[in-house]
């Protein structure tokens, strides 16, 4: 048994003798599924979910929700009809909320459920919450058609049916609804990626193109792709917290999320089919998302990133933690710099956005942990660190708070266990190097240009060790 199932087990033993959460308990009707989202996680459930069960028309707008690889989230959630419980964690206390605009949660191997679902006319919107590696993009953003998930996927689309990915799976689906003439709908993607909705289009279009031309033209025509930027630090939830829920809410929910109060969704794009009311959870919708997107990537994720990294490195667990150090506070803040500096100046009100992120990073109560922020560090670097590097060196100066950031990912890989990440082989091949042979393999995961820069390489790896060499806290 996995650790989170241990967890989940520890904390219905705990609950005993109480109901368990079900419609039936919280005389929780359902809406028509409406919406499709691939990726069922904790952030979709604390985010996307959240948002459309605050919607003035959510009762016109059901979730069915789409595990990845694992159908562990989907069992759980549908012994509950779909409902959980959202656990807002601010300094003052806890407070608890009933969601249930999921209906329908789904193994995301039933991809005939998913095929038809998409086919299905009223069915308006798919969001996705995939991970950045999810859409199997190229450092440029592209489509890496060399990519071994994707001849895989593509030999089970021309054979079985039957593809692994998310990416293959959305294909398929769209396949269906081609099929059925059901019309047009939206994807939304909902990942820290840079323009995530032409990564999505691109990923889309790449995987359907190399398997059937006519079903890419079809849905350049059909299929829109919205951008989205979205915000809300979720943490995993642990055995404390489902006894938590039961002794305030007084049932057992095996699948609650605990999340800070903070909430922002941003969008960019077209709806052809229609959408949830989302403005009235306070979505904002944009003309030009770039620069929303750039704000939260570098200044929160890429904070994220460099506490993960250079607080690891330092024996830091979360986030709480690591900024407590001054020496993993002063990179935050001389990154923040540097990001702030290749940011409009205009509509961001970026000092007020930085002092924010200090009292969410802050919050003790939150326990995000760093070595789940840390995963994937090969793709996030590329969207987190590198374009504020590129921009500052463009303008004439060092870059170095965000060679730091790469610096101390260096460290972490070469002290810590290895973290998951979709060239976790490259890294191990790469940390069998030395000096500045394994500095520029490295480097060359992440972004190749920089690694053949000769003055990059130097600069990372003067800053390599700077992080850990720091005197400790207190």
């Amino acid at each position: 048994m996995s650790a989170g199932l241990q967890d989940r087990a520890q904390g219905k033993e705990s609950a005993a003798g109480l109901p368990r959460l079900t419609r039936e308990l919280r005389n929780a009707p359902k809406a028509p599924v409406r919406m499709v989202h691939l990726g069922l996680g904790a952030f979709h459930r604390s985010h996307q979910a959240w948002y459309t069960q605050q919607a003035g028309d959510a009762a016109q707008w059901g979730i069915a929700a789409f595990t990845g690889r694992r159908p562990d989230a989907a069992l759980a959630l549908a012994a509950q009809d779909g409902l959980f419980t959202v656990v807002e964690r601010a300094d003052a206390g806890d407070s608890f909320s009933v969601v249930g605009s999921i209906i329908e949660a789904v193994d995301g191997a039933d991809v005939d459920r998913l095929a038809a679902l998409l086919a299905a006319r009223a069915t308006a919107v798919v969001t996705l919450t995939i991970t950045e590696a999810g859409y199997l993009a190229t450092a440029d953003g592209g489509f890496d058609a060399a990519a071994p998930d994707v001849a895989a996927d593509l030999a089970a689309l021309r054979g079985t049916g039957r593809p692994v990915t998310p990416l293959g799976r959305l294909v398929l689906g769209l396949a269906a609804r081609r099929a059925a003439a059901a019309g047009p709908l939206a994807v939304v993607c909902c990942d820290n990626l840079s323009h995530n909705g032409t990564v999505a289009r691109n990923a889309v279009l790449g995987m359907a193109g190399a398997w059937e031309p006519a079903l890419a033209e079809w849905i350049r025509d059909a299929v829109s792709f919205v951008s989205t930027s979205v915000d809300r630090i979720t943490p995993r939830t642990t055995a404390a917290d489902l006894e938590a829920v039961a002794s305030a809410c007084g049932y057992r929910d095996s699948s609650p999320v605990v999340a800070e109060p903070f909430s922002s969704w941003v969008l960019s794009g077209e709806f052809p089919a229609g959408r949830p009311r989302w403005e009235d959870a306070g979505a904002l919708f944009v003309e030009d998302i770039e620069p929303y997107e750039n704000r939260k990537l570098w200044l929160l994720n890429g904070a994220h990133s460099l506490l993960a990294y250079a607080g690891q490195v330092r024996g830091h667990a979360t986030v709480a933690q690591a900024l407590a150090d001054p020496a993993c506070r002063h990179a935050v803040e001389a990154f923040w710099d540097e990001a702030e500096a290749n940011l409009p100046a205009e509509g961001l009100d970026v000092p007020a956005y930085r002092a924010a992120l200090l009292a969410r990073f802050g919050n003790a109560r939150i326990a995000h942990h760093l070595a789940q922020i840390a995963m994937d560090g090969t793709t996030k670097l590329r969207m987190r660190a590198v374009p504020v590097l590129r921009a500052e060196r463009a303008a004439g100066r060092t870059g170095a708070a965000a060679a730091l950031m790469i610096a101390a990912w260096l460290e972490c890989t070469a002290q810590l266990p290895p973290a998951q990440d979709p060239l976790a082989a490259g890294v191990e091949a790469a940390n069998a190097l030395a000096g500045t042979e394994r500095l520029r393999a490295l480097l060359e995961l992440v972004d190749a240009d920089l690694a053949a820069d000769a003055a990059v390489v130097e600069l990372i790896g003067g800053l390599t060790g700077r992080v850990a060499a720091s005197p400790a806290p207190g």
